[in-house]
């Protein structure tokens, strides 16, 4: 039999919830490691200018798009932001069906911001209608990769949401299915993005 010291067991459970608690930090702060790897990768990504960005002129922006994946939880909250604070604004999803509601929980945290998201219906990428003069925000450095990709989308300027937020975060993880501590922290973040952005471009007035 392996001797193990009297104390040993006094020491795991010390241990454990200070491991427990740095999981939990974790999590309301990013979502999963796996969201702060990204995080970090994008910070990476973005200061040796591999995210594709394409920045524009400010008086040249005339609409806000907001793109992530589902059009269900991030971009669904940044467009009810901005439209409320009338900005010109929309957005969509580069994996999704038109026409389905936002996600359940997006709506209850939404809720504690005073925005109402039931109204929303998700718009597919090859619904969305370019314009002259939109910007396209997404939320995820290979989200605008995607974009660069896509020979209808590809002239447009484009950037990533999390750059106007408090804090700078280039990788907003998608909340979806992850815990509702988080999901609010998403939403905060975005929130501050959109604030940042009504400055930014004011000529973006619905």
């Amino acid at each position: 039999m392996r001797y193990m010291p009297r104390h040993a067991s006094k020491m795991e459970s010390r241990t454990v919830p200070m491991s427990s608690d740095r999981a939990s930090a974790l999590a309301r702060r990013f979502g999963t490691s796996r969201g702060l790897v990204r995080l970090l990768l994008a910070h990476g990504q973005t200061a040796l200018g591999a995210a594709k960005i394409v920045a524009p002129a400010p008086e040249t922006v005339r609409r806000l798009v907001f793109v992530c994946q589902g059009n269900i939880c991030r971009s669904a909250f940044a467009e009810a932001v901005a439209r409320r604070r009338g900005i010109a604004c929309c957005s969509f999803g580069l994996s999704t069906t038109s026409g389905i509601g936002a996600h359940p929980p997006a709506i209850e945290a939404a809720d504690r911001f005073g925005v109402d998201l039931r109204p929303h219906r998700t718009t597919r990428c090859e619904d969305y209608a370019p314009r002259p003069g939109d910007l396209l925000l997404a939320m995820e450095v290979r989200q605008l990769h995607r974009l660069a990709a896509d020979p209808r989308l590809a002239a447009l300027p484009r950037s990533l949401l999390g750059l106007w937020a408090t804090p700078r975060r280039p990788h907003l993880h998608d909340p979806y299915s992850l815990s509702d501590a988080y999901m609010r922290t998403c939403l905060e973040l975005v929130d501050s993005a959109v604030a940042a952005l009504e400055s930014a471009f004011p000529k973006a007035r619905a």
